[in-house]
């Protein structure tokens, strides 16, 4: 009688309690919490190259543009060789341009609002704005980590 009442025992014992599947949830909510700013970070890092990259073709399609035209001045309209870029994070326009000199900038949109990015005819690459925890625009460069670091 005492072997069948262990082996009841023993079949009661064995899956996990409340308490630990508490712990264990707990656990993995603290690791998320953790995790989840630093991936949303990585994410957001990973969408500036886009900025920065359309900024500096760009460049490169002014200044060819500047070539056959002697001038600025009607480029950054589609059906020129200057055409501005689309995008889902950032939205560019040319504020400056005027027949010696352009400003072409990139601005955020959606997750990516906040960060502002230009370049100019000589070649000057600014951070005008970005969202807080990012640094104190402007900045002399194209930022592209917390803190202002480009």
């Amino acid at each position: 009688m005492k072997n069948q009442f262990s082996g009841l025992q023993r079949l009661a014992s064995t899956g996990f309690t409340l308490i630990e599947l508490m712990v264990a949830v707990a656990i993995v909510a603290i690791l998320a919490a953790v995790a989840l700013p630093s991936y949303s970070n990585y994410v957001m890092r990973g969408r500036i190259p886009q900025a920065t990259n359309n900024l500096a073709t760009m460049r490169v399609k002014l200044e060819q543009y500047f070539q056959d035209n002697r001038t600025y001045i009607g480029a950054c309209a589609a059906g020129t060789v200057a055409p501005l870029p689309t995008s889902d994070d950032f939205t560019y326009t040319c504020p400056t341009l005027t027949a010696t000199t352009y400003t072409v900038q990139a601005a955020g949109t959606g997750k990516m609002s906040g960060f502002t990015y230009t370049i100019d005819q000589e070649n000057t690459k600014t951070t005008t704005a970005v969202p807080a925890g990012w640094g104190t625009a402007p900045i002399a460069c194209w930022v592209t980590k917390k803190g202002g670091v480009c």
